[in-house]
């Protein structure tokens, strides 16, 4: 599966950079200027849930949840395309960052709580 998600976003990633070269757009994709759309984003991501409830979040409407998708999808791009800009593997950094929060949650102190690693 791992391949299949890496290969999946190689993929896209390669997509987003034909399309930014189509329209001459790779003198605007420096890092700096696409962590500032990054974090626009997803701040756009959290529109829809204001104001809800727990529970209302957990039961989007169609159309809302439709526009949940469209910001993840935006925030995804995003992150894809700095990640390209700076040439991180941004799956191997994930799994990085897996293995050292299993390390910094062990199971036997984290399960059931909320609390930040130097705190259990």
């Amino acid at each position: 599966m791992q391949d299949i998600v890496t290969d999946s976003l190689r993929d896209l990633a390669q997509q987003l950079d034909a399309f930014a070269r189509e329209r001459d757009w790779q003198t605007f994709h420096s890092p700096k200027n696409l962590a500032s759309a990054l974090i626009v984003e997803a701040g756009e991501l959290l529109e829809p849930f204001q104001w809800l409830t727990e529970k209302q979040s957990r039961e989007l409407s169609p159309e809302r949840r439709d526009a949940v998708a469209s910001e993840i999808a935006d925030v995804l791009l995003y992150l894809i395309q700095l990640s390209s800009a700076l040439g991180v593997d941004p799956v191997a950094a994930a799994q990085a960052k897996l293995r050292l929060n299993a390390e910094r949650y062990p199971v036997d102190k984290a399960r059931g709580n909320a609390r930040k690693h130097d705190e259990l």
